[in-house]
């Protein structure tokens, strides 16, 4: 898929028009701000150091290649032309080519007005699309809002990894979740 591709425009909640679409080379210090923000946050997201430019260069540079592929599904939504939320969709290889792994982050003050749950849609419609027969996600136990919206586009809970985080001085487990497509 071609970058800077867009798939849907909506208005959240409050009212904000909503642009989602494909990443593109110029998102490259809105991307950087989503996740270090998140970083700042103390955000329930496996990354806890804030990242270079550098390093979020590499990785964007290398995400676009593995795009133009078709090797990788991601998406960003953009508020008044700034990225505020990003979902991946990692594509299995060999006995899980079948199998889809997403990722979602949504940047403070752009939760709750719908924008998760519209590009979870949006990730399960490409999903769909391209043949995959499941879906799977982790999520921290302790991130209520991320497990509901999850639960809100039909995934369900199938297991749990007790302590495998460690934050702030404490253990968090992981919940394994999953939707199977028609």
């Amino acid at each position: 898929m071609r970058s800077g591709k867009i798939l849907e425009i909506f208005s959240a909640k409050d009212g904000c028009c909503v642009v989602l679409r494909t990443p593109k080379w110029e998102d490259l210090d809105d991307l950087l701000e989503l996740i270090n923000s998140l970083v700042e946050e103390k955000a329930e997201i496996i990354v806890d150091e804030k990242l270079s430019r550098d390093q979020e260069a590499e990785w964007l540079s290398g995400l676009l290649l593995r795009l133009e592929k078709g090797q990788t599904f991601f998406l960003v939504a953009e508020v008044d032309g700034k990225v505020v939320a990003s979902s991946d969709l990692h594509l299995g290889r060999g006995s899980e080519k079948r199998a889809g792994a997403v990722g979602i982050a949504v940047k403070s003050g752009f939760r709750d007005l719908g924008i998760g749950t519209r590009i979870m849609h949006a990730v399960v419609k490409e999903a769909q699309r391209i043949g995959l027969k499941v879906l799977v996600l982790s999520v921290f136990a302790t991130n209520k809002r991320a497990i509901f919206v999850y639960e809100k586009v039909v995934f369900v809970q199938t297991g749990r990894v007790p302590r495998k985080h460690f934050r702030e001085g404490k253990y968090i487990d992981e919940v394994a979740m999953a939707r199977l497509l028609g």
